[in-house]
């Protein structure tokens, strides 16, 4: 098994237009809650933010499961593959069962504390009651997406994603307005729409994969008995993929406390800087995504350290060729990105160097991301989670020496982004240059 960078392309491509229709769903929920109230619009983003954060839980067991999944696939165990997929389904229910319920108790104490209006506080939960529905879907229907990632037939992706999206813009239109003779449900009908455009994403799994996938090969939907020895096989990895999905937003969340000492204008130059940026974090995470799987696959197949270490090249090449192009039509017409979100020109202009800096940084994000992933996809989950807790600890004493003690601007403070990407580069560089990480899994 080998990875040119057409067949490395073909794999992140599904992956990056899977992230950019799930990015238009945040976008279409917004537009049409825009429309509604700014009460509503305020509230669903606050309750958003505690529905990602449950979901990131899901999403980093799915990791775990992505990369024995891959393993598996390079080893030619396909037979083995089932029984990873229903083990995890198993967990994955369970959690949401458990978050789901849970949910009354974050909305009552943790919203009715963080919100002081009592119209928005009342709209979050509104929004919460009905969106927690989702995760019973959502949950699974990531078990599916790494699947298909760890196997690397990720086109299915692409084809789940546009199906949800459509299903979003109908359901929102149909429950948020109230059109076709149901009622306007507002930010609940939003919260209903979401859920449901989820359960047609795992519908559309289900019904692609029995039909298309050879499940005798793969032993798909085959064991629905739980086995608690292949459970902790799954459990020693997902458990450290689970804490890092975590960790991995809390630099934001530090990031903004520290900016918001800064006053009102440069809380709102990050907040600009923050969603630009996540448009070329896209690119970097699919094919951080891609190298993890790859990494897997050809340690399963039985290939060396330099192939496996020559194939996260590739990938960091086309981080870099498909990015470049971008981030240089924002370099030559930065104030057209800016005006997208402000037509506040006076503001537009302060943001200007800040987004020079943010620019730059996606070289050192893209090689630190991929390398860090690929640490991941190795199996040594407790070793990227290492990498990750010094690189947090590096992150936030620079951030609070530079921002909280120096009260620079927020442009130097956004070199902090070069401390986290260089540090991650740099970390899983030497990991998988010295050290012995050919691990069994």
């Amino acid at each position: 098994m080998n990875f040119s960078y057409k067949q490395i392309w073909l794999i992140a491509y599904p992956i990056l237009i899977s992230l950019l229709m799930e990015h238009m769903i945040n976008v279409t929920d917004t537009a049409f809650l825009g429309h509604v109230g700014e009460v509503e619009l305020g509230a669903s983003a606050l309750a958003g933010v505690l529905y990602m954060a449950i979901y990131m839980l899901g999403f980093g067991f799915s990791i775990g499961v992505q990369i024995l999944i891959a393993r598996r696939n390079g080893e030619q165990k396909y037979g083995e593959i089932g029984g990873i997929f229903m083990q995890g389904a198993f967990f994955l229910l369970a959690l949401a069962t458990v978050m789901f319920f849970l949910c009354d108790y974050i909305t009552t104490h943790i919203l009715g504390r963080l919100i002081s209006s009592d119209q928005v506080y009342a709209a979050a939960a509104s929004y919460l009651e009905w969106r927690r529905y989702g995760l019973f879907f959502s949950f699974i229907a990531i078990l599916f997406r790494a699947f298909y990632i760890g196997i690397t037939e990720t086109r299915t992706l692409t084809l789940n994603s546009v199906v949800m999206v459509l299903s979003n813009v109908v359901f929102n239109y149909i429950l948020i307005f109230g059109k076709f003779g149901f009622p306007a449900l507002g930010i609940a009908g939003a919260a209903i729409g979401s859920s449901l455009a989820e359960l047609v994403s795992l519908l559309f799994y289900v019904v692609y994969t029995w039909l298309k996938v050879d499940k005798k090969k793969y032993a798909l939907f085959q064991r629905f008995a739980f086995r608690l020895s292949e459970f902790k096989r799954i459990w020693s990895i997902s458990c450290w993929t689970m804490l890092q999905s975590i960790l991995f937003p809390s630099q934001w969340f530090l990031f903004f406390i520290a900016i918001e000492h800064l006053g009102e204008r440069s809380l709102a130059i990050a907040n600009i800087m923050r969603s630009i940026n996540t448009c070329f974090f896209m690119v970097i995470f699919a094919f951080a995504d891609t190298a993890s799987s790859m990494v897997s696959n050809l340690m399963g197949s039985g290939k060396d350290k330099s192939e496996i270490r020559f194939a996260c090249s590739q990938a960091i090449k086309l981080a870099y060729l498909i990015g470049t192009p971008f981030l240089l039509l924002s370099v030559l017409f930065p104030s057209a990105v800016l005006q997208i979100y402000t037509n506040n020109e006076e503001l537009v202009q302060a943001a200007l160097p800040t987004t020079y800096v943010m620019l730059v940084g996606y070289f050192l994000s893209a090689p630190g991301l991929v390398l860090f992933n690929a640490v991941s996809g190795t199996g040594n989950t407790n070793q990227s989670m290492r990498i990750m807790l010094i690189t947090i600890a590096v992150y936030v004493v620079y951030v609070v020496v530079m921002v909280m003690y120096f009260k620079v601007d927020v442009a130097v403070a956004w070199t902090s982004e070069y401390i986290y990407g260089g540090m991650l580069l740099l970390l899983s560089y030497f990991y998988l240059k010295n050290r012995d990480w050919n691990k069994r899994i």
